[in-house]
């Protein structure tokens, strides 16, 4: 792993300022800004502190060889200091009401709302109404809202990831906006930007069923499983509209299932999220999503631990 990418993970897992973590590392602020961008390398003593700091954060004793094998163990660390995330998030209502606001602001910012953050927050937890907004984006909130709702308490009740979830997700969301909501289309669409192909209509129920299967298998490598099923469920594109959001919200069941906190997917990296997911789909090549994936969930856990 080179040092910029090492620093960098560390720099996400401490929550520090390159202030910060240059004072830890007993460097000053520029050698520290130098190594950070590629321009200097630490020397041996400096590369020691940086190694220990590393492992310290990760509870590894062997540093991975490359960045994405990093993330994934600092993921698994991380996830064994909660005994239940899905617990902490709904005791919690400071954290339980900023993933409520960052699971919506930007899973509806990727699909061209034009709202802020403020102004989401005022609708999710103020009630307000916008006058120079449409009545359709506002909705789009409040549904959003009702859907992870519907999450967090379906799992917290035990339920299972299954196609009647995922078709009650897609009426809650869809709720009073789309005639077809709860249902699976009836149409061939094509993904807005792309040239990915989109499953024929009559085959839909056939690969959401396969899918499902899938989505319950026991995995050893929950990251690689994500991605794949994400990537999936959006080539299905089983809905008329609503694909992306769904997907995201059975992403973030899935994760949950798993003990992890729902990955933020930020509105700011959309072009990078897409681009990531058409490779996926065109060339069966995960790594880049994968690797989103994973800064998304450690995005989470600057949530969950209050960051």
């Amino acid at each position: 792993m080179i040092i910029k990418d090492k620093l960098k993970l560390i720099q996400k897992l401490s929550g520090h300022s390159q202030e910060k973590l240059a004072a830890e590392l007993a460097v000053s602020f520029p050698t520290l800004n130098s190594w950070i961008n590629g321009r200097s390398v630490p020397r041996p003593k400096a590369q020691t502190r940086i190694d220990d700091l590393f492992r310290r954060l990760t509870g590894q004793a062997v540093i991975p060889a490359n960045i994405l094998d990093a993330k994934k163990q600092a993921i698994l660390t991380k996830g064994k200091e909660y005994k239940d995330v899905l617990k902490t998030i709904l005791q919690h209502k400071d954290i339980h009401d900023q993933f409520v606001l960052s699971l919506t602001y930007n899973s509806n910012r990727i699909e061209g709302s034009t709202l802020t953050e403020p102004e989401t927050a005022a609708i999710l937890f103020q009630n307000a109404a916008l006058p120079n907004k449409t009545i359709i984006e506002q909705m789009e909130v409040k549904n959003h809202q009702a859907a992870l709702q519907y999450v967090f308490h379906y799992l917290r009740e035990g339920g299972k990831l299954s196609e009647p979830f995922i078709l009650k997700v897609h009426g809650i969301l869809l709720n009073g906006i789309q005639e077809e909501a709860g249902r699976y289309r009836n149409h061939g669409v094509r993904i807005a930007g792309s040239n990915v192909p989109t499953a024929n209509h009559p085959k839909v129920p056939v690969l959401m069923r396969d899918l499902v299967k899938e989505v319950t298998a026991t995995q050893r490598d929950i990251s690689v499983h994500a991605a794949r099923i994400h990537s999936r469920f959006e080539q299905i594109h089983p809905f008329s509209d609503g694909n992306g959001r769904v997907g995201r919200l059975l992403l973030a069941a899935m994760l949950l299932k798993e003990n992890l906190p729902p990955a933020v997917i930020r509105q700011e990296k959309r072009r990078f999220y897409i681009l990531y997911l058409n490779k996926s789909q065109i060339e069966n090549e995960f790594s880049q999503l994968e690797d989103f994936i994973c800064d998304a969930i450690l995005d989470a856990f600057e949530i969950l631990e209050g960051r």
